[in-house]
């Protein structure tokens, strides 16, 4: 083991510490760096210029894109914390260019070939948790000890507060924003912002809107919107009628009545 480690550490183009213990089974892409006592497991792929720091643990089926950088003591692809879990291939996938910070984890699918799904371009603070069987976009950014339950489903460009806890099979809408130690049991609509306690929907995300470059006018149109869905007081169903007959035709008032409609779980209103 030791001399395939080192044969490992001598192939142009990669650096690891001499303490890691990398198996040489692992598929490890060009420009990557492992710090020391690093794990890296025999079924681990590494995306080129992906870079892993000291002490961090990356084991069963996990694949990893490039230019992603793992901080000291994050654990990607342990067994999930699901007492219904027996042993079988299932998969952690992550994008490229993802930031993995101090003691975040990341946990695989629960069935067999089954995946637990990370886009691009996210940004996981310190003691942040994925668990099992989750789906996040791309552009997500959960908080310090943000943490998210089995099965839920974080669209892009969302925005998870500090300490906030996402109840299983929940969905976060795209470019919506939970407040700090949000408890959220109930979908988070796209473009809403929520906070409060009990959590609810206390506004429309309109500055992160305008800072991702959507145009005033969209961002009127999704305002009358939040107040026709959140602030009259009328039925869903109801409320989906009137946006629809009484707004215009923009993709982003579509997205936004396809996710309510689509809710199993009901709406954080």
């Amino acid at each position: 083991m030791d001399l395939e480690r080192k044969a490992a550490r001598a192939e142009p183009g990669r650096r690891i510490h001499p303490t890691a213990i990398v198996d040489p089974q692992a598929e490890v892409g060009d420009q990557v760096e492992i710090g020391p006592y690093a794990v890296i497991g025999p079924d681990v792929r590494l995306g080129a210029r992906t870079r892993v720091g000291p002490h961090v643990v990356v084991l069963g089926h996990t694949r990893i894109g490039e230019d992603c950088v793992l901080h000291a003591h994050s654990v990607l692809g342990d067994v999930p914390q699901d007492l219904k879990y027996t042993r079988c291939v299932s998969y952690v996938e992550i994008g490229a260019r993802n930031h993995f910070r101090e003691f975040s984890t990341v946990h695989p699918a629960t069935h067999e070939g089954a995946s637990t799904r990370i886009g691009s371009d996210n940004l996981f603070m310190a003691y942040t948790h994925v668990a099992h069987d989750c789906t996040v976009g791309s552009h997500v950014i959960m908080a310090n000890c943000a943490q998210i339950g089995g099965h839920v489903t974080v669209e892009d460009w969302a925005i998870l507060g500090g300490m906030a806890a996402v109840h299983q099979f929940t969905r976060i809408g795209r470019h919506s924003i939970i407040g700090f130690g949000g408890r959220v049991s109930k979908d988070v609509a796209p473009f809403v912002k929520c906070g409060r306690e009990p959590l609810r929907a206390v506004g429309l995300n309109s500055v992160g809107l305008a800072r991702r470059g959507f145009s005033e006018e969209t961002r009127l149109e999704l305002k009358r919107a939040y107040r026709i869905l959140f602030r009259a007081g009328l039925p869903l169903s109801e409320a989906l009628e009137r946006v629809r007959a009484e707004l215009r035709a923009l993709p982003e008032l579509a997205q936004l009545c396809s996710f309510i409609e689509g809710s199993e779980r009901g709406l954080t209103l």
